[in-house]
């Protein structure tokens, strides 16, 4: 039996591994694929068919004329702000809603978190959603990207998981120094909470910078463009091709094809480097987030 069983073991490892192995080659080669493309020279790869294992020679002129067009670097800064700005309203709002939720003294507690689940199942809808944006002038502007996604329920309760997790004599030994809910919020609660806010930066940020919805039907004005609304109009509305600057038509209708590419990995390479710098915080800041005690 005991032979049996390590043959067992053997041959779910094996199996394990190689779906583990299939589910990652599956996940990373579109990405993969994205990279060599937009590298690559745009004649041979609209040549080419077939998986993609190397670039198609190798050209980096998609990425210059990718940089040419003061859109994109428009939309970085754009996005930086949102993201940046975006992160500070998100995390004090956040952390400001959860302390207040996880205090135990807090009057109608149970009823109040009724109404905040409740909108993770139930909206408005997005006439009213967008009617109240401009009834408050927030239209045509970056803050209505920012204000009225302030605080992400799901993140929110679970912050609100977190700070309970905190035992209560930290605070009762607090009060008794004279601190109030403040001193006890940035003093004790938050700093020993940093793999759960880790986990909201990261939450929020990946939002944040991904978004492309709310600016389209608020912003007017393509100088608020965010980068993700830049990279739409080019993979959909077919400016890549204007973006081939001195190219002759049937060059550029060419080169828009390593353009595109170009663009996704220009869009997508800032969020992926942040995520190794908060991956170590990521499961500990969701455990403790998710289970109380």
């Amino acid at each position: 039996m005991p032979n049996q069983a390590t043959m067992m073991e053997k041959v779910f490892d094996s199996f394990n591994g190689l779906f583990l192995t299939a589910l990652m080659v599956l996940t990373v080669y579109p990405l993969v694929y994205v990279a060599f493309s937009s590298v690559s020279s745009a004649e041979s790869l609209m040549a080419y068919n077939g998986i993609l294992w190397k670039p198609l020679g190798f050209s980096l002129e998609a990425y210059v004329n990718v940089f040419r067009n003061p859109m994109i670097l428009k939309g970085y800064g754009n996005t930086f702000f949102v993201v940046v700005v975006g992160l500070v309203f998100n995390i004090l709002l956040t952390a400001f809603g959860a302390y207040a939720l996880s205090r135990k003294s807090l009057v109608y507690r149970k009823k109040i978190m009724l109404f905040i689940v409740f909108t993770m199942f139930f909206s408005g809808g997005l006439i009213p959603f967008y009617l109240t944006v401009k009834g408050v002038g927030l239209n045509n502007t970056l803050w209505a990207l920012i204000i009225p996604q302030a605080i992400n329920t799901f993140n929110l309760i679970l912050m609100k998981t977190a700070f309970e997790s905190i035992p209560d004599a930290l605070e009762e030994s607090a009060k008794m120094d004279g601190a109030n809910d403040f001193v006890i919020l940035f003093r004790i609660i938050l700093p020993l909470s940093m793999p759960v806010i880790a986990v909201m930066l990261l939450y929020y940020g990946v939002s944040h910078w991904n978004s492309w919805f709310h600016a389209l039907i608020f912003l007017q004005d393509r100088s608020m463009y965010p980068l993700q609304l830049v990279l739409r109009e080019i993979l959909l509305q077919g400016e890549a091709s204007a973006m081939a600057v001195g190219a002759t038509d049937a060059d550029a209708a060419m080169l828009s094809v390593t353009l595109k590419y170009a663009t996704i990995i220009v869009a997508t390479v800032p969020i992926l480097l942040v995520y190794p710098f908060l991956q170590k915080y990521f499961v500990k800041g969701a455990l403790i987030g998710a289970i109380k005690g």
